[in-house]
């Protein structure tokens, strides 16, 4: 079990205005294997179920804890992208973490913003399209719409090799060829 993290993250501002678009087709998409069973479990964020206000800009702006099982046989670590491809201005990256270690299963709430986490976790952080500090930027779609947030997890066969701080462009770089499956999720958020 992974002791809890209680650095909070700064909010990000308004998903309409990213600083850069990455999308699959901009970026070379990287198709993985499907491996039956590996799927996130019990966390923070549910498929399909509503982004606790927690976790956006209307709440305190903290990452949720994550859960993952069944990983594929040969990872050497993990990396994790979180997307809203629905916003006004192309898709925004909300959270870019990688050189998770292979014996993780999860990540607790409120990893703190930074290029390196280290201490009881231990991780990179790439740029979000919220603010110039690596780390986790919370939904904050503009009021009035629901936005539909991606997150997805990667189960690579060797580190990416990236310091901290790197784009959602070059880890996708970095992974492709090395992706043994993805757990995905999907969870809405809107504003009233």
């Amino acid at each position: 079990m992974l002791p809890l993290v209680l650095v909070l993250a700064a909010c990000s501002g308004d998903d309409a205005e990213p600083t850069t678009a990455s999308t699959p087709e901009a970026t070379g998409s990287t198709t993985a294997p499907v491996v039956e069973g590996f799927a996130f479990t019990e966390g923070g964020v549910a498929d399909g179920e509503p982004i606790d206000a927690l976790f956006t800009c209307d709440g305190e702006g903290i990452s949720p804890a994550l859960s993952w099982q069944d990983v594929p046989e040969g990872t050497a670590g993990f990396a994790l992208v979180v997307e809203d491809p629905d916003a006004p201005g192309g898709t925004f990256t909300h959270w870019v973490v990688y050189a998770i270690p292979p014996a993780y299963v999860g990540l607790e709430q409120g990893v703190p913003p930074g290029p390196f986490v280290s201490g009881a976790i231990s991780l990179r952080q790439g740029l979000n399209d919220g603010s110039d500090l690596p780390g986790y930027a919370g939904p904050c779609p503009p009021e009035g719409e629901t936005h539909d947030y991606s997150f997805v997890l990667y189960a690579l066969d060797e580190e990416t090799g990236l310091d901290g701080g790197a784009t959602v462009e070059d880890l996708r770089a970095a992974m492709e060829g090395h992706v043994l499956g993805e757990a995905t999720l999907t969870a809405p958020y809107s504003r009233s």
